[in-house]
């Protein structure tokens, strides 16, 4: 039996294009086997022993290890290749239709109701690297105190402001004027608050960024395991993205470093029954969008050097489930999300012996397998593949 499942998102760690990745600009992306190509090897053991090595091939990652996990890779049914999207799937709700992006900036309308509710005009409004419009934009933000509104390849509408300028609450409150404005038509996604600081001249980014995400237009995993009884606990930005619904706690944490500890924490507390759903965004918003694979790499092998704290937590009737929910790769010219598979590593102590889960269908086999191990009401989305692990159980 089990009574607890963690699932742990590398925010976008893909692993090699889509059959689709045309569509969308992303010919030859490979986020995991670029960046170790890019570094000459990724120092990454514990995923070696886990078996990641057996999905791809890795720069410095052996494929001949016997493998403590089930392993695969997952294919994207969502009609996008963003962080919404991605985590609704692993919850079992496909996004059909893509949300909006605004590559010419958003409509006047949409600006006009936005400064007339902030009382102020804005900067910007215009696809941007976030660190690249606060240089270019912070000055002119200091010297007038206009939020700066920009956005990207993804369903995004996000507003930088400087702390002391405009106080983070405030900064919020303009993201909740934005949400109450981004519907119907301008069905936006997400709407990010990004406040940055001013340190001897250099603009930094600080880690108070808050999504406000549209909310699942139906049902999620999350919403189901609450019903059943179960605690969801959400941790990193994980309950923004669902919009705070179908959780019993959300941690808000600083980095991936603080992510991990927190999940360990929780791992560590026998009473917590249901599901502990963790992303790790620093691989996404540090590393893979700013187009640095030499960090990316780092971040890599910090949580490489941690897995084994998780694994040491865990009890006898729990899965931990590695994932992520797009790519992000450093060594393209892009520096949005790429449309990737993404690897699937599963691990319990009372599992079965480890073995290929194959290409899976969708992100969904990830929510439908939670489900069927916990007992909740099955999606007509995602195939488990719970059978195969508990298969010639130990």
């Amino acid at each position: 039996m089990i009574d607890r499942v963690i699932i742990v998102v590398l925010d976008s760690v893909g692993i090699g294009e889509l059959p689709d990745a045309f569509k969308f600009g992303d010919e030859g992306s490979n986020t995991l086997v670029n960046t170790a190509k890019a570094v000459r090897g990724l120092n990454i053991p514990n995923l070696e022993d886990f078996g990641i090595g057996k999905i791809e091939n890795i720069c410095g990652v052996s494929r001949d290890v016997e493998g403590k996990a089930f392993y695969g890779k997952m294919s994207e049914v969502s009609a996008a290749k963003d962080t919404t999207s991605g985590h609704w799937e692993i919850a079992g709700v496909i996004t059909r239709k893509p949300f909006p992006t605004y590559p010419e900036g958003f409509p006047k309308d949409v600006i006009k109701r936005f400064t007339e509710a902030i009382g102020r005009s804005i900067l910007g409004n215009k696809p941007a690297s976030g660190t690249e419009i606060i240089k270019e934009l912070g000055a002119e933000h200091i010297k007038t105190g206009f939020p700066i509104v920009y956005t990207s390849a993804d369903s995004v509408f996000q507003i930088a402001a400087c702390e002391d300028i405009i106080p983070v609450e405030s900064l919020y409150e303009m993201c909740e004027y934005a949400r109450e404005i981004l519907k119907g038509e301008h069905n936006v996604g997400r709407v990010i608050a990004r406040p940055f600081i001013i340190e001897k001249d250099r603009y930094i980014r600080t880690e108070r960024r808050k999504d406000f995400s549209l909310p699942p237009p139906e049902e999620t995993l999350l919403d189901r395991a609450v019903k059943k009884g179960y605690e969801v606990i959400a941790i990193g930005k994980i309950g923004d993205i669902f919009a705070h619904k179908g959780v019993t706690k959300e941690i808000h944490t600083s980095d991936n470093n603080d992510g991990i500890s927190s999940t360990i924490e929780w791992i560590k507390k026998e009473e917590v029954k249901g599901i502990i759903f963790t992303n790790l965004i620093d691989f996404d918003m540090k590393y893979g969008h700013r187009n640095d694979p030499k960090g990316y790499a780092k971040a890599l092998e910090a949580f490489d050097h941690r897995l084994p704290e998780i694994v040491s937590a865990l009890k006898e009737k729990d899965i931990i489930i590695i994932t992520a929910d797009h790519g992000c790769d450093p060594t393209t010219h892009s520096t949005d999300h790429s449309r990737e598979y993404v690897p699937l590593l599963v691990y319990g102590k009372k599992l079965g012996k480890p073995k290929s889960l194959g290409v899976r269908r969708s992100f969904a086999d990830v929510g439908a397998t939670v489900a069927e191990a916990l007992l909740i009401p099955k999606f007509n989305e995602g195939e488990s593949f719970l059978k195969e692990l508990i298969l010639n159980q130990a």
